[in-house]
């Protein structure tokens, strides 16, 4: 393996196939995301495993919170022992190890199966994922200039849109059957055999993400520079909590990161809300099956490679904080037209729509209305949280990089579970799976006024 050396000076430049290497990792990972939580698995969940989507969106949602609550715990302690002990590697196979197993484990859920089993698969799935961000993020740093890491982030964004749009377009055309006639869209019998009416077209998306996360993790480990070792393990440890209770002390005097992670904590609750909820509620609304679903999990992939190509200039023209603002302001908007929109009208009735069915994919005003508003949130989604983790970057020395990606992990999940479980409060008290959607608006809202307020770099007085 490469490997620099770990001191708190700028490196030279990464290799092309360590950087390439780096950026690989998003490719790999994103499946996990775009197909099983997001536009397949999730969905599945949620309309096929009982016969009450309500229920069962709530179900999904704490799910979500539980995961969202221990990643949120333990993301800064581990960036804080990862800075002691030096490698980043090591911690992403063990958490790749975990991963991988729950993603296998996911095929057994067959609908009428209990939802103990999947709900946690998908909690293991998700912490590991998210402990391993933390240490591939950290790695950033290292590998390019801070004038070079908004185009580095936003690339590496970019490719894991299209890695995981290519997942789902062979899980759409080639996996997923129709459950009135059996065929994929092209009017093929599902590869392998699979039973639409089991799941299984749904079921094989976590082995499928687990095979390909395998895969292409691969030349990260090869091929990009590592930290030497550090401490011994036990020593890191005690010296990593250590420096982390230093680090939250320092945020006291570091008020613009402080101001930065506060502002990032509170928006990333409703992306992530909307990344978790966005799918199934979809399904939910409109009783879009495996296919409709894909459809339109591709088409916001489509227009998130665009839209995270597009912000990797921005980004380095007019730095991190103006993309992420603009982001943000097209996320809100999409937001509010999605919850405002039913069957024959938009915008809270202001707009009436044709109630008609045309057939086929798609058929209603409404589902179409819907759409044009997903490609608002398919051009800000990445960009959004590429630049989020540039502007840090650029914020930060190399030798605190491990402990402050960790707060920011822990920025972005601590109060995660605010959202999720304010969508589910609120879908229980009201029976609307629209109004939980709803609450995803204060969220973005108040994040964007709190980050206009923030300097740019953070570590500016």
């Amino acid at each position: 393996m490469n490997r620099i050396d770990w001191t708190g000076t700028q490196p030279a430049r990464a290799s092309e196939k360590g950087i390439w290497g780096w950026m690989l990792f998003d490719w790999a990972a994103q499946p996990f995301f775009t197909v099983v939580t997001t536009f397949i698995f999730g969905p599945y969940f949620v309309s096929r495993l009982t016969v009450d989507p309500v229920s069962a969106q709530a179900m999904w949602s704490n799910m979500a919170t539980i995961s969202s609550v221990i990643i949120a715990i333990l993301s800064p302690v581990l960036g804080s022992i990862a800075d002691q002990s030096g490698a980043r590697k090591p911690w992403i196979a063990f958490f790749a190890v975990i991963k991988i197993a729950s993603l296998f484990g996911l095929w057994f859920a067959a609908p009428g199966s209990p939802l103990v089993y999947p709900v946690t698969f998908m909690i293991l799935a998700s912490i590991a994922a998210e402990f391993s961000i933390v240490f591939n993020d950290s790695m950033m740093p290292r590998l390019v200039s801070k004038d070079e890491v908004g185009k580095l982030s936003n690339t590496a964004w970019g490719l894991g849109y299209l890695g995981g749009m290519i997942v789902l377009i062979a899980v759409v055309v080639l996996l997923a059957g129709s459950l009135e006639s059996g065929k994929t869209i092209l009017g093929l019998e599902p590869l392998f055999g699979l039973d639409p009416h089991q799941g299984e077209d749904a079921r094989i998306t976590g082995p499928i993400s687990a095979v390909w996360y395998l895969i292409f993790i691969l030349p990260m480990f090869f091929f990009t520079p590592d930290t030497s070792k550090g401490l011994p393990f036990g020593t890191a440890v005690r010296t990593g909590l250590a420096e982390l209770k230093n680090t939250l002390g320092e945020l006291r005097h570091r008020r613009g990161i402080l101001h930065f992670l506060i502002a990032r904590m509170i928006y990333q609750d409703g992306v992530n809300g909307l990344l978790i909820l966005g799918g199934a509620f979809a399904a939910g609304m409109f009783g879009w099956a495996t296919i409709e679903i894909g459809i339109y999990g591709i088409i916001l992939n489509i227009v998130a490679i665009f839209g995270c190509i597009i912000a990797g200039r921005v980004d380095r023209h007019i730095g991190s904080k103006s993309t992420i603002i603009i982001s943000l302001t097209m996320l809100l908007l999409a937001t509010i037209g999605i919850v405002s929109t039913g069957p024959g009208y938009t915008l809270f009735g202001f707009f009436e729509l044709p109630t008609v069915d045309s057939g086929g994919l798609f058929g209603t005003a409404a589902e179409k209305a819907y759409i044009a508003y997903g490609l608002l949130i398919g051009l800000a989604f990445g960009p959004v949280q590429a630049s989020s983790r540039s502007y840090l970057a650029r914020s930060v020395s190399l030798n605190e990089a491990g402990r402050y990606f960790g707060i920011y992990a822990l920025s972005g999940r601590a109060t995660s579970f605010m959202a999720t479980l304010l969508f589910s409060a609120v879908t229980y008290m009201t029976g609307s799976s629209r109004l939980g959607m709803a609450t995803l608006v204060l969220f973005l809202a108040a994040g964007l006024v709190l980050l206009v307020r923030t300097p740019y770099p953070a570590d500016r007085a």
